[in-house]
């Protein structure tokens, strides 16, 4: 395993360290997937980079993360959008483990991360419900204490990678009678335990990546609660902030914007001042996106829970990433509207699937009029 403290190297040493390896070790084929890659396809360069020490870049190197500095994460983004590597099941890389590290137990640490590191476990979140989305307290999935186990019946929805997951980190009611946020706990599930139903979801695309998952019964142990019981709103908020550092990394961003550059080179928009009017305002706010997201990545690495002003950086990587897709359908003209991936102008390349991709996510981690609201009330202090 590779122990380097690579926040000592030169940016351009490290960048040329990422994409030689990169370049020489990722699978040509499942480069610049049009959809959310599966585990059984990207297991091997998950357990790759695992074996490296490179897979947990976010997490301290005292629990076998790389413990990069923000800059140095940037680089990592850049490289991977660069080279077409969609992001794997890792639920529990970027949200679960982090969430662990500053509230588990020591018990929950030397028990759960070793796995998450090795793959041993991969984790989907049991958040939203069919009746509790945007407004999350409200979910009614119970968890009741019988003895040393909490017994779970109710139901999630658009669990991520919920059919290839072993584990689920997810929110429950413990106490019916407190308020909405007061009576809810943070329980960690094993995907194998008995009265666990799984239906996957198809979407626009024809693919499965979503799931509703359904609880009938589950006995999982008292000791998998993290934090206190009915304390568990305090850890979905700061989890929640986590996802939205990560919804708003410029990942998708990037690959969008490169197809959008290797079309209007094609067709030799690059020569149209209109154009290029458009592209620019563009890679402007793909700039303010990267200083944006570079500020809350420092926040995270330093322990701190990113505060309220965090629904900004959710709000303008979404739509950001709205608009490139959108102008990306708009010059591929009459291929705009043909799904799949298509030659235009000597380019291949899929036009739809980023497009797809971008519509729902000013809905995902908390709807964008919901942000603008937390924003308007806890960081700008206007009335409600």
């Amino acid at each position: 395993m590779d122990e380097q403290d690579y926040n000592g190297w030169d940016d351009e040493d490290f960048r040329n360290e990422i994409r030689t390896f990169f370049e020489s070790h990722y699978p040509s084929h499942l480069r610049f997937m049009p959809r959310r890659v599966r585990w059984i396809e990207i297991r091997e360069w998950y357990l790759l980079l695992a074996e490296r020490g490179w897979i947990a870049p976010n997490w301290p190197r005292e629990y076998g993360g790389m413990g990069l500095s923000p800059s140095k994460m940037l680089i990592i983004l850049e490289e991977t959008e660069r080279w077409g590597i969609p992001r794997a099941p890792d639920h529990g890389i970027v949200q679960l483990g982090p969430l662990l590290i500053q509230y588990g137990t020591s018990e929950q640490r030397s028990f759960y991360l070793p796995k998450i590191l090795s793959g041993e476990h991969i984790w989907c979140q049991g958040y939203s419900e069919p009746n509790a989305g945007s407004d999350l307290a409200s979910l009614r999935t119970s968890a009741i204490l019988d003895g040393s186990e909490f017994v779970v019946n109710g139901q999630k929805i658009w669990t991520t990678h919920g059919d290839e997951s072993t584990h689920m980190y997810a929110l429950v009611r413990t106490d019916s009678q407190a308020k909405k946020q007061a009576g809810i706990s943070f329980l960690l599930i094993d995907m194998k335990t008995p009265g666990i139903t799984i239906r996957p979801i198809q979407n626009l695309t024809g693919h499965s990546e979503f799931c509703e998952i359904f609880f009938d019964n589950v006995r999982v142990p008292a000791e998998n609660i993290v934090g206190e019981i009915n304390k568990g709103w305090s850890l979905a908020k700061a989890l929640l902030s986590i996802e939205r550092v990560n919804i708003g990394s410029p990942r998708r961003q990037q690959y969008a914007l490169r197809h959008l550059e290797m079309l209007a080179k094609a067709k030799g928009l690059f020569e149209d001042s209109g154009f290029i009017d458009r592209y620019a305002q563009l890679r402007m706010d793909m700039e303010d996106l990267a200083s944006l997201y570079a500020r809350y990545v420092e926040i995270v690495k330093r322990g701190e829970t990113p505060g309220q002003d965090v629904a900004m950086l959710k709000i303008w990587a979404t739509e950001t990433w709205q608009r490139i897709t959108c102008l990306l359908v708009e010059t591929a003209e009459e291929y705009g509207a043909i799904e799949g991936t298509l030659d235009i102008d000597g380019v291949k390349l899929n036009v739809l699937a980023p497009f797809y991709y971008s519509l729902p996510s000013t809905i995902l981690g908390g709807s964008n009029e919901i942000q603008r609201n937390i924003a308007s009330k806890y960081v700008l202090g206007l009335p409600t």
